[in-house]
């Protein structure tokens, strides 16, 4: 079973992969699809909305003949992916309580 993936779990994620290291959309997409579904046509709108918001930056770089534009994340990305894994923690941690019965008494 797949779970549908919000803008704003997609924008954690993104924002993640980018901490991780300076790169480009087709291997941001690449990243995520190790544990989501996700196409580059859905991507790149997430990736101008987060730059749009200054949460990314942006600069580009020749590759094979063409330029490659790389993702950076920025301090206020980095707040907000800081801000993100807090409330993931939060909403995780509630989720299980339900799924899991972890805390509640069954007997």
């Amino acid at each position: 079973m797949t779970y549908p993936v919000g803008a704003a779990l997609l924008d954690a994620m993104v924002l993640a992969v980018v901490a991780n290291e300076e790169t480009y959309g087709y291997k941001i997409t690449q990243e995520l699809c190790d544990a989501v579904s996700v196409s580059e046509s859905t991507l790149y709108p997430v990736l101008r909305r987060l730059q749009k918001n200054g949460m990314l930056s942006t600069y580009d770089k020749a590759f094979q003949g063409r330029n490659r534009r790389y993702y950076c994340i920025t301090d206020e990305g980095v707040e907000a992916l800081d801000i993100y894994r807090k409330d993931w923690y939060a909403y995780r941690d509630s989720i299980e309580k339900i799924l899991i019965n972890r805390g509640v008494n069954n007997g």
